[in-house]
């Protein structure tokens, strides 16, 4: 939002007015554009900011149209999401596009926020990065540990880490360290342990 000053000095007939000293307005910086969770920071990089939802692919496309030269996500303090399929469908929409994610010194990328991070195509990572895993909850109250060995969503987020790049043992083990944990708790990752399943690069 820009603000402007305005000062008026009205003189009568033609009398000699003296110059008022007008103090110096400090800098105001430019306000972020925002596509949903998405804060542009220049024309190829980006902030994920909060959590995502069920309209974060829609908002991902329409950045992506704004700035086609995107390339870099980071991901900074980020809870999760609010529809896991959105999620899913939006982690492949980063991957398709080329795009790299970071996670910068001193990141906490939380559940969902996870999946959003191994879509990266190129994945980077402070040393001090943390990342938080859990088991999921359905609408209607269902856990990781009340599923069956053949439970859709198993079966979706397996295939979802494969086509991230995991192999399929890959893919496998780290579902399975995800519901390891209730969903009211969190398991706490660094980058090396995440790097156990996938190509994790140190951020600079």
């Amino acid at each position: 939002m820009t603000i402007r000053a305005a000062i008026v000095f009205a003189c009568a007939s033609f009398v000699l007015a003296v110059p008022m000293a007008v103090p110096a307005k400090p800098p105001v910086a430019a306000k972020q554009e925002r596509f949903g969770p998405f804060a542009v920071v220049s024309a190829s990089s980006a902030r994920l900011v909060g959590i995502t939802d069920s309209r974060s692919p829609a908002a991902f496309l329409a950045m992506i149209e704004a700035y086609p030269a995107m390339r870099v996500l980071e991901l900074v303090d980020c809870a999760g999401t609010s529809d896991d399929i959105a999620n899913l469908r939006l982690g492949r929409m980063i991957r398709q596009r080329g795009i790299t994610t970071v996670a910068p010194a001193g990141a906490s990328v939380r559940s969902g926020a996870v999946d959003i991070f191994l879509a990266g195509s190129t994945r980077k990572a402070a040393a001090d990065a943390r990342f938080a895993v859990h088991a999921w909850l359905s609408a209607d109250g269902r856990d990781a540990s009340t599923a069956r060995a053949d439970d859709p969503a198993r079966t979706a987020y397996e295939r979802y880490y494969r086509d991230m790049g995991l192999s399929e043992a890959d893919a496998r083990a780290f579902y399975a360290l995800t519901v390891s944990v209730p969903h009211d708790r969190t398991l706490q990752l660094a980058p090396r342990d995440l790097a156990r399943f996938a190509k994790v690069a140190t951020a600079s």
